[in-house]
């Protein structure tokens, strides 16, 4: 938190306590079991992007753009790391981190009035969420989704949120997971016995250097798949809500006896300090729970990029070949045709089913993240206050319920399902500068010397970076020439 604000109950202080400190696993079967916030973030993640906007640049592109698909995924999983890696050690979220980084000041930092522009553009995409998972009841209607269905899917998931809590959304996002990879990873191999198999040449093809004339799409993708600018702001508050900063404990100083005490240097017009060692048992488990941490990162990133790819596939080889659109008119029905040309009516019903898991998962665990961070703002911009962690809790709540209505009402005002989509991609794709430079300034300013990584790990970041950066250029720049372009 800022310099000139005092530190409140809530999300930014974890209030970490000796009885909850944890010796980290040192098998792999035990960190397995300790594994969690990556599963939450890849049911947010395989859902709008991946169905909706990886299955329209298949069915525009064909197999051309699988290599940047597959780089899209993987590359942004080194910043969660580092976000991931901050919030272990400090036990605080993303927005408290933002919040640190110097830099221009009004109430809070520059970067979360990025954040916070990207959040509102976020509201559409969640809207369109909520239209494409309701459209699942009503596959052929021009119209869209119908209200009703609109309604039902809103209350589901404000009465879900309500009694929730991480245990719950962990449990719940899991079993979103293993569905919807059996489901995608099952539809393409299915491909083969149809007539519509993948070739080798098809994919050596799509593994080639190759961009499109026009980038406007592929960019916003790639600002949507994989880890998106939004799970990557969520990541931290799911690894501090499952514990793993709890575990570490609190900071203790090294001994003044053979260690060298670090002074604080605070950073003038934010809450940082240089980042101080610790003692050697707090440095071990810290190393420890950052282990696991690391681990469950590359796991989810492994289940969601299998997902994507498949799904990318899908739309290359069925809707690409078929001459298929994706667009906002009969969003579900016409991608249903990935799997009723392979599956005859079988696979219709299929596809709905699927489609609805990985719509819904998306819905469920962005609406649980944004939940918190709603709350943890209004903290931040001093409009709320919680004297108790109770009072964050109830007000996490709320805004479990308050976000999906808006949504809902959003898309009932505007039925453009894939627009809404777009609108927020383009917004995420834009916050990848932002988010990118805070994990280097992180890296290189805010790790102790002894938990920081290594030579090879430092040159993917600074180069998984550049790209982000890149992408979000290319946006910001593409965007204020189309404004003009239309007369300003």
């Amino acid at each position: 938190m800022s310099s000139n604000e005092p530190r409140e109950a809530g999300p930014d202080a974890t209030q970490s306590q000796e009885s909850e400190i944890r010796e980290p696993p040192t098998k792999l079967s035990e960190s397995i079991r300790h594994l969690g916030p990556g599963l939450i973030i890849t049911a947010s993640i395989v859902g709008s992007g991946e169905l909706i906007v990886t299955t329209k640049l298949g069915a525009d592109h064909g197999f051309t753009l699988l290599w940047f698909i597959i780089l899209g995924c993987l590359v942004k999983v080194l910043v969660q790391v580092e976000l991931g890696r901050y919030a272990i050690l400090e036990g605080v979220p993303t927005l408290e981190i933002f919040d640190r980084i110097p830099g221009p000041r009004c109430i809070v930092s520059w970067v979360v009035w990025l954040w916070l522009a990207m959040f509102l553009a976020v509201m559409f995409q969640v809207s369109g969420i909520i239209g494409s998972t309701a459209a699942v009841f009503t596959p052929d209607r021009d119209g869209g989704a119908h209200p009703v269905s609109v309604i039902l899917v809103v209350i589901s998931c404000a009465l879900l949120l309500r009694v929730g809590k991480y245990a719950l959304i962990q449990r719940f996002s899991t079993l979103m997971v293993g569905g919807f990879t059996l489901f995608t990873v099952a539809a393409v191999g299915a491909l083969y016995a149809q007539g519509y198999g993948i070739t080798l040449s098809q994919l050596t093809s799509g593994l080639k250097f190759h961009l499109p004339d026009d980038l406007t799409a592929a960019v916003a993708a790639f600002g949507i798949i994989g880890v998106g600018a939004s799970e990557l702001i969520y990541y931290p508050y799911w690894c501090v809500e499952k514990g793993y900063a709890r575990f570490v404990g609190p900071r203790e100083e090294p001994s003044p006896v053979g260690e060298e005490r670090n002074a604080d240097s605070a950073v003038p017009g934010s809450g940082f300090t240089q980042a101080k060692e610790g003692s050697a048992d707090w440095t071990r488990r810290a190393r420890g729970w950052i282990a696991v941490m690391r681990l469950d990162a590359w796991v989810s990133a492994i289940v969601y990029t299998v997902a994507t790819v498949a799904f990318y596939l899908l739309g290359a080889a069925v809707l690409h070949a078929r001459n298929v659109p994706v667009d906002d008119k009969q969003l579900i029905g016409n991608l249903s045709r990935m799997y009723s040309e392979t599956f005859g009516s079988a696979g219709y019903v299929i596809f709905l089913g699927g489609a609805f898991i990985v719509l819904y998962s998306t819905f469920f665990v962005s609406t649980a993240s944004n939940a918190r961070l709603l709350a943890h703002a209004l903290s931040l911009f001093r409009v709320l206050k919680y004297p108790t962690e109770a009072d964050r809790d109830r007000m996490v709540r709320f805004a479990g319920v308050l976000i999906p209505i808006l949504g809902a009402v959003l898309y009932l005002s505007w039925e453009k399902p894939v627009t809404l989509v777009f609108i927020g991609a383009v917004a995420q794709a834009m916050m990848l500068a932002p988010i990118a430079l805070c994990s280097v300034y992180l890296r290189h300013r805010r790790i102790p010397k002894s938990l920081q990584p290594g030579p090879l790990w430092t040159s993917f970041l600074w180069l998984a970076s550049l790209a982000m950066a890149a992408v979000a250029l290319y946006q910001v720049v593409s965007t204020v020439l189309g404004y003009f372009a239309l007369g300003g």
